[in-house]
């Protein structure tokens, strides 16, 4: 049984792991070998790729990307975006989940209720309803406005896992630190956080994930000098009707894709913790 699982294991990870292996292989190739009709051993061989270049691996899919097409430039604004989502995010989340968790009123599940709607609807369906207020007001196009509509989005799931994670923390360590002359906010700071970090460190994870791989609200409310990664690498891909620089794109895939992998292998035990806080309590 044990080598069955084991097996079953190792298939899973072989299909899972597979096109990432294949598209970091194939970045090192030219268009006609990763995506050759005729033989699709060519991508493995590089017969187009050792013709055009003179060897078997080339970097021109990463010079394309990162130099003639500047994707450094779409990488800062990725490390914008994402810095301050996650920042006000949880900064938000953190006092407002802490405020719900020990509220003794009614109206703090019908908040969560709330919140639960809107992390329920399709981001595209919420995205729309900013559309004419910022041409409006001239603030399409910017970082700051797709940071605030990423935060709002955002925002009901970071309220969810804190408010998680508050309710698993023993009410007597917010008491015993006021019956020693605290404040409320002083309890909160002082004796609640460092309990929370972890709990701080995985919702901070996800809201990473969700602010660094959206798609519908960069490629909408972003012009194309300040778009993030996602929504540039598409626009390497061209149209039906116009071409793309597909390795350019390919290359940007791997340079995207990478970090993420080492960041779930640093951060694995946290995201675990993470997924499985709401079936602990709450």
């Amino acid at each position: 049984m044990t080598v069955i699982s084991m097996a079953l294991v190792a298939l899973w990870l072989i299909i899972a792991a597979f096109p990432f292996l294949w598209t970091l292989w194939g970045s090192f190739k030219v268009q006609g070998d990763f995506f050759s009709k005729a033989d699709w051993m060519n991508a493995l061989h590089g017969v187009h790729t050792i013709r055009e270049t003179g060897g078997a691996f080339t970097l021109d899919g990463y010079h394309g990307a990162w130099i003639q097409e500047e994707f450094w430039k779409n990488v800062v604004n990725t490390t914008i975006v994402v810095f301050f989502t996650v920042v006000i995010s949880l900064t938000i989340g953190t006092l407002g989940g802490y405020a719900l968790a020990r509220s003794v009123h009614r109206y703090a599940f019908w908040i969560l209720m709330a919140a639960l709607v809107f992390r329920a609807m399709p981001h595209i369906t919420l995205v729309s309803g900013y559309l004419l207020p910022f041409f409006e007001w001239n603030i399409w196009g910017i970082l700051p406005t797709t940071i605030i509509v990423l935060v709002a989005i955002n925002q009901p799931f970071t309220l969810w896992m804190l408010h998680s994670f508050f309710l698993n923390i023993p009410k007597d360590m917010d008491e015993s630190a006021m019956v020693d002359g605290c404040t409320r906010f002083q309890a909160f700071r002082h004796v609640i956080i460092p309990v929370m970090w972890p709990g701080v460190i995985t919702t901070g994870l996800f809201s990473f994930l969700l602010a660094y791989n959206d798609f519908a609200v960069t490629s909408m409310l972003l012009s194309a000098e300040n778009e993030t990664m996602v929504p540039a690498i598409s626009s390497f891909l061209g149209t039906t009707q116009v071409e793309g620089n597909v390795m350019f794109a390919v290359a940007a895939v791997v340079s995207a894709t990478a970090p993420l992998f080492m960041l779930v292998l640093f951060f694995q035990r946290h995201l675990v913790s993470g997924l499985t806080a709401g079936a602990v309590k709450g």
